[in-house]
């Protein structure tokens, strides 16, 4: 299940970047990336496209916390973060920024492994409601337009409102156009009348 992820990794630490690397290995993952600097890490994610990244909090010049607030706004993916620190503060702000997963150092692989899946559902589950949520977005939105539609429809030519809806369908069945670009065409068309 874990075979052949990509993974960019950081930490501003090499021996503990080199260790995470070894562990991610033995279980099948394919670091692609490392970076010891935040910037680097984005940088590295956004070049890359990787499945996954495990980045350490606190590393110079933008720390982790804030490259996953990037990396969930230009390629969202399941980031973890790994830290040395259990406070409160920065496990609220792991939450702001996006972040699926939190692990505490130094790793153990027998930690590592249900983290990366508990991570990689978590992102699947978020991407699932993120469409769905979109997709009734859209249905709300042709709603609107479709009942302005028929509205306009039943004032200007007299039908009734079962009437005025089929008339949008045949239309969009005969253009091969989406019901909502039917009832668009309506609107404009009575605005400019």
């Amino acid at each position: 299940m874990m075979e052949n992820l990509r993974v960019v990794i950081a930490d501003d630490e090499s021996i503990r970047l080199m260790s995470l690397k070894t562990q991610l290995e033995s279980l099948g993952l394919q670091v692609v990336g490392e970076a010891t600097t935040g910037k680097q890490a984005v940088d590295l994610v956004l070049r890359l496209r990787p499945d996954l990244a495990i980045l350490d909090i606190k590393m110079p010049e933008m720390d982790g916390l804030e490259a996953a607030k990037v990396i969930a706004n230009e390629y969202p993916i399941p980031v973890i973060v790994l830290t040395a620190y259990s406070e409160q503060s920065l496990a609220e702000r792991a939450i702001e920024a996006g972040v699926f997963a939190y692990l505490m150092k130094p790793v153990s692989e027998e930690d590592l492994l249900p983290t990366l899946l508990l991570a990689r559902s978590r992102f699947r589950e978020f991407q699932d409601l993120r469409k769905g949520i979109s997709d009734l977005k859209e249905a709300l939105e042709t709603r609107k337009l479709v009942e302005r539609a028929k509205g306009i429809l039943m004032e200007r030519r007299n039908l009734t409102e079962a009437e005025a809806f089929r008339r949008m369908q045949i239309q969009s069945q005969n253009e091969n156009k989406k019901l909502a670009e039917i009832a668009q065409a309506i609107i404009m068309a009575d605005r400019m009348l």
